[in-house]
């Protein structure tokens, strides 16, 4: 009978698929193990109570109470969980009428059958326990499904502003390589024309990228992809003195990223490492995966006197880290390196691949 209230502590799951409906996934191993756990603990304060000390042995007590709620408390979940896919398809209203209709029926059979485990013959007796049960199930069920769907909503609007921040963030994108690129283009018209039209073809892969959803994940395959198509437009212009220094076999290729989040850091490493130097130099891009966690290394050459070069690295690289805090909270950092002769910038995120990335929001 008091077994239904042991969602209140639960932290909401995600949403199963094809189910919107606001109540958590209780198919889950942990609201599984969440539903016995507080179950039980239900179970204890109710034999320590007062009003129950004068009733015989506490642990049999003890033992008959934990019985009937375990069975309140899976049995409603089961079938909630059973029954959540169709919830989904209905309104606010009428799923929670249907979710407190079904915790009020699965209390009036668990206490029914109880009673008849126990052999009562005494009809009047089994009217009342059943009433008494449901009663307190219904008193119980609409604070705790209130609660469902405030969570349900406040998760939502979490989401919502989750994802015009990623959008306002990535389209703060720097692109002043355009630029530059369209220089390079220009130049190659009437030259190289095979190379021009390579050129439009990466800058408008490039900008394609820029422009699409800031929530949905990239692959790192994608993502270096798309760099070697921004750097083949800048070596256009360089020409020998850009170089490239790729480790990243290292990286699984599968790994799920923000859209956009190297791309930037070599545009930055391009403009304030390569351009200022006569001699140009070498961006090195190394990557490695340990217990679960991607490092990825941008170093490129630097020099320490240069104020100006120094603010330009800050402001891009406070955009990528407003976008890891904002993607994946305290599970992804960003490093900085600004030494003599070169600065280096250390990203680390949690590896996720196609598989286990069900939101690209997972602020944990």
């Amino acid at each position: 009978m008091f077994g239904i209230k042991l969602g209140l502590l639960d932290k909401p799951a995600h949403k199963s698929t094809g189910a919107d409906t606001f109540l958590p996934d209780f198919c889950g191993l942990r609201m599984v193990f969440m539903v016995v756990l507080v179950t039980e603990l239900f179970a204890f304060v109710l034999v320590l109570a007062p009003s129950v000390s004068s009733l015989g042995n506490r642990w049999q007590h003890l033992a008959f109470t934990s019985l009937f709620m375990q069975w309140v408390a899976l049995a409603s979940s089961g079938l909630l969980c059973l029954v959540r896919p169709w919830l989904g398809r209905l309104n606010t209203v009428q799923a929670t009428s249907a979710s407190y209709l079904i915790i009020l029926l699965v209390t009036s059979v668990i206490s029914w059958l109880s009673l008849w485990v126990l052999h009562d013959p005494d009809i009047s007796h089994i009217a009342g326990f059943i009433i008494r049960n449901v009663t307190i199930a219904g008193i119980i069920a609409a604070p705790v499904l209130r609660y469902f769907y405030v969570q349900h909503q406040w998760r939502r609007r979490i989401q919502a502003e989750s994802q015009a921040r990623l959008q306002a963030l990535q389209s703060r994108i720097r692109p002043h390589f355009l630029f530059n690129s369209m220089n390079t283009i220009a130049s190659l018209i009437r030259v190289q024309p095979g190379q021009a039209e390579a050129a439009v073809e990466n800058l408008s892969d490039l900008f394609r990228a820029s422009l699409g959803e800031a929530t949905r994940m990239y692959s790192l395959g994608e993502e270096f992809e798309l760099c070697r198509r921004y750097l083949d437009i800048e070596a256009m212009r360089l020409g020998e003195r850009l170089k490239i220094d790729w480790q990243v076999s290292a990286l699984p290729r599968d790994a799920r990223i923000p859209p956009l989040l190297l791309q930037p850091l070599l545009e930055n490493a391009i403009y304030h490492g390569i351009e200022p130097s006569v001699a140009g130099g070498t961006i090195s891009i190394h990557g490695n995966e340990s217990n679960g966690q991607l490092h990825i290394t941008i170093r490129n050459p630097f020099s320490a006197s240069d104020t100006r070069q120094r603010d330009g690295n800050h402001l891009a690289v406070g955009n990528i880290r407003e976008r890891l805090e904002a993607c994946y909270g305290r599970k992804a950092g960003l490093e900085l390196t600004a030494a003599t002769d070169y600065f280096e910038v250390v990203i680390n995120l949690p590896y996720r691949n196609q598989d286990d990335d069900d939101a690209p929001l997972d602020r944990g």
